[in-house]
């Protein structure tokens, strides 16, 4: 694989962790929004949330440190 391949590559799996992300954090405030539409506990949603938020915030934060420190090292 050439170099432009692999970058174009990186790029989608940073985009995917991202989009990742931001569907599974939808996704809990949505079961938040519903339990209590419904009147029901929402214990177990925000008990998700405060698990699954940060980690995978985390995993695509690092991603993209990696991502950005790997460009960064090409070009010095």
């Amino acid at each position: 694989m050439n170099n432009k391949t692999i970058f174009i590559i990186q790029v989608l799996s940073l985009s995917f962790i991202w989009v990742l992300f931001t569907g599974i954090a939808v996704w809990i405030l949505n079961l938040i929004k519903v339990s209590l539409a419904l009147k029901d506990a929402p214990d177990a949603s925000v008990a998700i949330s405060i698990v699954a938020i940060p980690v995978f915030f985390t995993l695509a934060s690092v991603l993209t440190y990696v991502f950005i420190g790997l460009q960064r090292g090409r070009k010095e």
